[in-house]
């Protein structure tokens, strides 16, 4: 037998069995290794479906930093803490940190959904437009997945970048009113943070169910201007108009997550200022349950935009 043959070993009946066959045949006319191999390629499928929300997360966090509006957002927080504290805590005076907080609950209010919604607008539509949504789902990962995958990834980039905003006027606060003050600033600051998710999961849903960028832009320009200007109006016209109860006030403050980042800032001081604030002793809220509709307004837009995803044509 030449070196080159398989070596075989004889059977009882006469016959023989391949010692070095590459693979033993089977019912179906597949073999072990072909269906060893087909197990493995469906493994790895599986596990890349589930981990693939954390994968799109990390790609959007990964282009979100590359294209450095997140630098933006840092610097742009950064100005807006750092002009706050400076000249309302280097005052004199025994309230000029309920100043502060005050100042920056009545302007937060109009600058932190702007910031979101920016962020947010074209996340799905603009993905769609370039060509990058449908490569994505060329991949085995469902629609429902890329549309969480990339709220997460933007929501980490822009709670980064407002946290870095924030520092700045948390050194200046301890630089003029001292370390007991801190608690306080950093619980403002995650208000505005919670806020800025919020408002950029209803950003999310604009941007899955926008046909272009232009309407998504227009839809969370109108969006800005109820929540931030129109909403308070019309919920003070209508508590003045028809007599309504706290219940009334309280629906009308945990409907704008606007409003919910004003009764959290202002609970850190003793002031109660501006538009809403007049009425919140009225209303009954704690503030436990104002962090859970922010929680609710952060999580509830993500998922319908999940939904509405399946209803997209690509």
């Amino acid at each position: 037998m030449s070196e080159g043959d398989s070596s075989t070993d004889p059977t009882p009946d006469g016959g023989v069995v391949s010692v070095d066959a590459p693979a033993t045949r089977l019912h179906d006319g597949g073999t072990e290794g072909s269906t060893a191999t087909d197990a493995a390629d469906e493994s790895a499928l599986a596990r890349l479906a589930d981990s693939s929300l954390l994968t799109i997360a990390r790609r959007e966090y990964r282009l979100a930093v590359r294209s450095r509006w997140a630098l933006g957002v840092a610097l742009l927080f950064g100005l807006f803490t750092t002009a706050v504290v400076q000249f309302g805590a280097s005052s004199v005076g025994p309230g000029r940190f309920d100043a502060v907080i005050a100042t920056i609950a009545e302007l937060g209010v109009y600058l932190v959904p702007l910031t979101a919604l920016a962020v947010g607008y074209d996340a799905i539509v603009g993905a769609d437009e370039r060509g990058s949504l449908e490569l994505m789902l060329a991949l085995p990962v469902t629609k429902g997945r890329v549309v969480v995958g990339t709220a997460v990834g933007r929501a980490a980039v822009l709670s980064g970048a407002m946290l870095l905003g924030f520092v700045p006027g948390a050194l200046l606060t301890v630089r003029y009113i001292g370390l007991g003050s801190v608690g306080q600033y950093a619980a403002v600051a995650l208000a505005a943070v919670l806020t800025a998710c919020a408002m950029l999961g209803v950003a999310v849903l604009v941007s899955t169910v926008a046909r272009t960028k232009t309407h998504a832009l227009g839809a969370a320009l109108a969006i800005w201007l109820w929540v931030a200007l129109l909403h308070d109006l019309v919920a003070l016209g209508a508590v003045a108009g028809f007599d309504l109860g706290s219940g009334a006030i309280a629906a009308a403050i945990l409907l704008n997550p606007v409003d919910c980042f004003r009764v959290l800032a202002l609970s850190q001081v003793d002031v109660v200022a501006g538009g809403f604030g007049s009425v919140l002793a009225q209303a009954g809220l704690t503030v436990p349950m104002v962090a859970a509709a922010l929680v609710a307004w952060v999580v509830v837009p993500v998922g319908v935009a999940a939904k509405l995803i399946q209803r997209r044509r690509l």
